[in-house]
């Protein structure tokens, strides 16, 4: 198991189409999520990633295994270590296994940004910790 310490930099992946603001859909059905680096000094966007899953025309719709599949490896593959979205779907239990999950149902991204920083050392807590992974409300 590794251990973060609260100098450590999370890179976080938001459900968001346009890049600036939520989607009101489940997390995995976001056509991209927007990348970010998040330490307790601060937040840097680092670019943006297409969801290719949605792709795939023989989707078994909502909690489909290899969707789940398909978008922890894109998001792995970035680093990505905590997820935020207004609504995640049934594929919330696949998704926990290797990501910090945070539902943010009011207010802008900037803001919940801005609480994540506050938040950083029970993000790096619980990254290092699958086992104490919560859910996380905003």
């Amino acid at each position: 198991m590794s251990s973060l310490n609260s100098t450590e930099v999370l890179t976080v992946a938001v459900a968001s189409d346009d890049g600036t603001s939520y989607i009101d859909r489940h997390f995995g059905d976001a056509t991209g999520y927007s990348l970010y680096s998040l330490s307790e000094s601060g937040v840097k966007f680092l670019g943006r990633v297409s969801n290719t899953t949605e792709e795939d025309e023989e989707d078994d719709g909502h909690g489909d295994a290899e969707k789940a599949r398909g978008i922890a490896e894109i998001l792995a593959d970035r680093g990505v270590q905590v997820t935020v979205s207004r609504v995640y779907g049934p594929n919330l239990k696949r998704i926990r296994k290797r990501f910090v999950c945070v539902i943010d149902q009011s207010g802008t991204m900037e803001q919940m940004l801005e609480r994540l920083k506050g938040m950083h050392s029970e993000l790096a807590r619980q990254v290092s910790n699958p086992s104490a992974r919560e859910l996380i409300r905003l």
